[in-house]
């Protein structure tokens, strides 16, 4: 058996190298293409029942008419505004959003449920039941595509699926009950009602946290635990809010009739445009701090795109092992601004390689970039990271070894795109693993790799 090959003389496996380890980043080879995510039995396993329904929902509307047609022209028009208003730019990842940020529109959801609980319309009963629900919603839904089309986007059909599925949930466990009278007496007069209502939308509300994470899953190949993990922590915000929407709008417009639907809807309305107003400076915010991170690349004190492709892949790596949403906000930035103290060398390091340099030099480097990261006003845990890169790997938190590993692998496959350049980098990595780099971590990036992961 040959044995592995050992790393070059004055090249340190755990970090950034000499000028002679890096291959020529004038003749990169092509970019291979990223392969498709696994997954597609999942995504048609949702599409397939939830155009079935729609198909059947919409057949049997259209053959036994509208059931109080103002009732759902208004019920329509409000969930059509709703998709509407939630309507936004592309985000920076994408048209996939990230886990937990899966509610675009607030206010059009807590519409649907509300309409799919509906069993009176100002005093009087209604019998739209589980067809007339579907096919309004599904009709509200495709209004609030057109503005997607109209700008060249790619329609959201997983969360139009999903809109679907669990409206015709909703609407299939409430509507039998209510016609036969099942939710009369004590529980239509009594505060039991309510209860009823939200707990049903609740389980609802579930249904779709697991339809969302299976379709992430089968569209990025992430794990699916921290999938769900993340969307089961958004139920707690927006989630809630939607669910307590739903059920105030059902029963006000049962005793208010529609005057309801404007009076009560405002309040979530004025949520999501705050909630917007936060994610834009959020954005902002990650902005500034990807500026900052470049002011090393523009000193020539690191490659060009180095903080942003080391960004990139420890996130895909950090989800690969589980970390939740905030912590991989963390993680995101401390990878951005991991080679900030640099700034403080009066002459750069060839090619931003800090390994020859002594322990105690690597150790002032990252302590002054600590400094620097607590001064831009981001959480504290950024700048721990950033301090703590040159230690060593058992005395690290695992978003410092995940920075550390991804950033010599950067450096050592030269940020090429060719299979072997990352081959060869992974191997140097996993021969690193005894000292200078969790095998936990080495292999989480291995996998990343292997789907297709590599950052743009």
């Amino acid at each position: 058996m040959t044995a592995p090959e050992e790393p070059p003389a004055g090249r340190h496996p755990g970090g950034h190298g000499g000028p002679g380890d890096r291959p020529d980043r004038t003749a990169r080879p092509p970019r291979p293409r990223r392969p498709a995510a696994p997954g597609g039995a999942v995504v048609a396993a949702v599409h397939a029942p939830a155009a079935a329904l729609a198909c059947w929902s919409l057949g049997r509307t259209l053959w036994d008419g509208l059931d109080r047609p103002g009732v759902a022209l208004a019920f329509g028009v409000l969930i059509a505004v709703g998709e509407l208003v939630g309507w936004g730019p592309a985000p920076a990842s994408g048209d996939r959003p990230e886990p937990g940020e899966r509610e675009a529109a607030p206010l059009g959801a807590a519409g649907a449920l509300a309409y799919a609980l509906l069993g009176e319309a100002g005093g009087a009963p209604t019998a739209h039941g589980v067809p007339q629900t579907v096919a309004v919603v599904l009709a509200a839904g495709l209004v609030g595509l057109v503005p997607r089309l109209a700008h060249g986007r790619r329609p959201a059909l997983d969360p139009l699926a999903r809109r679907v599925l669990t409206v015709g949930f909703a609407a299939t466990c409430f509507h039998p009950l209510h016609t036969a009278g099942a939710l009369g007496g004590w529980a239509a007069s009594g505060p039991l009602r309510p209860l009823l209502l939200i707990g049903l939308l609740a389980l609802t509300a579930l249904c779709d946290a697991v339809l969302a994470a299976a379709l992430a899953r089968a569209r990025t190949g992430w794990p699916y635990g921290p999938l769900l993990r993340d969307e089961l922590r958004a139920l707690l915000g927006t989630g809630t809010a939607i669910c307590a929407t739903g059920v105030v709008i059902s029963l006000a417009t049962a005793v208010a009739g529609l005057w309801a639907l404007p009076v009560f809807c405002l309040p979530l309305l004025l949520t999501q445009f705050a909630l917007r107003r936060f994610a834009a400076v959020r954005a902002t915010y990650r902005q500034t701090i990807a500026s900052l991170a470049r002011s090393t690349e523009i000193a020539g004190y690191t490659p060009h795109g180095h903080a942003r492709r080391v960004a990139a892949l420890s996130r895909a790596v950090g989800r690969e092992l589980g970390l939740s949403a905030p912590d991989l906000d963390v993680l995101e930035h401390a990878a951005l601004m991991h080679d900030i103290g640099q700034l403080s060398l009066l002459d750069p390091v060839p090619d931003g390689a800090t390994a020859p340099l002594p322990s105690a030099e690597q150790r002032r480097i990252a302590l002054l970039g600590g400094a620097v990261v607590r001064q831009t006003g981001v959480p504290a845990e950024v700048a721990v990271i950033v301090e703590r890169q040159a230690d060593p790997y058992r005395d690290q938190p695992v978003t410092a070894r995940i920075v550390r590993t991804v950033n010599a692998y950067d450096d050592l496959s030269g940020g090429a795109a060719g299979t072997g350049g990352a081959l060869r980098a992974l191997e140097r990595l996993r021969l690193a693993t005894a000292r200078e780099h969790e095998p936990l971590v080495v292999e989480a990036l291995a996998r990343v790799l292997g789907r297709g992961g590599r950052p743009v």
